[in-house]
């Protein structure tokens, strides 16, 4: 990695392969779950997660920020799975080649003008926010048994 970000994404990581661990727990008859009106449906929260973090690492890389990737072609839980599998390795790619300028520069979005490093741990807090999310829709499907909040580091 050329940018010393190693225990940062490995801690990312930790928290990432969760969002696959829940998604398996879904069948196709909760893709479109929403526990309120108004709310993302099931499919759409994991895809957000996924799409939002990838957003902002190339947003680092870039120096500004796009909109996030529109995902909204699946139909099956299994497709929204494909979805998370593909922008998880594009992200950790894209990490992968984040150097420490790109990190240090600062970048302005929604009013906030901050650095990378502010960004990146925003990006995973924004994650882990909306995977605590997805933990309450999988109970509230009526799945007793979910995973823990993180992976231990051998598992990833």
């Amino acid at each position: 990695m050329s940018n010393g970000m190693d225990g940062a994404v490995n801690g990312w990581l930790q928290h990432r392969m969760v969002l696959d661990d829940l998604l398996a727990l879904v069948d196709d008859t909760y893709v479109d779950y929403k526990p309120w009106d108004g709310a993302m449906s099931l499919g759409e929260l994991a895809v957000h997660i996924v799409t939002s973090t990838h957003m902002f690492v190339k947003g680092i890389k870039k120096g500004e920020f796009d909109a996030p990737p529109t995902e909204n072609h699946y139909k099956t839980i299994n497709d929204v799975r494909k979805i998370v599998q593909q922008y998880t390795e594009e992200t950790r790619e894209e990490i992968a080649t984040i150097f420490t300028y790109q990190m240090k520069g600062y970048i302005l979005f929604n009013n906030v003008r901050a650095p990378g490093t502010y960004w990146f741990s925003n990006a995973i807090d924004h994650e882990i926010h909306h995977k605590g999310q997805l933990f309450t829709y999988v109970r509230m499907i009526g799945v007793q048994d979910v995973p823990q909040f993180t992976r231990q580091p051998d598992e990833i």
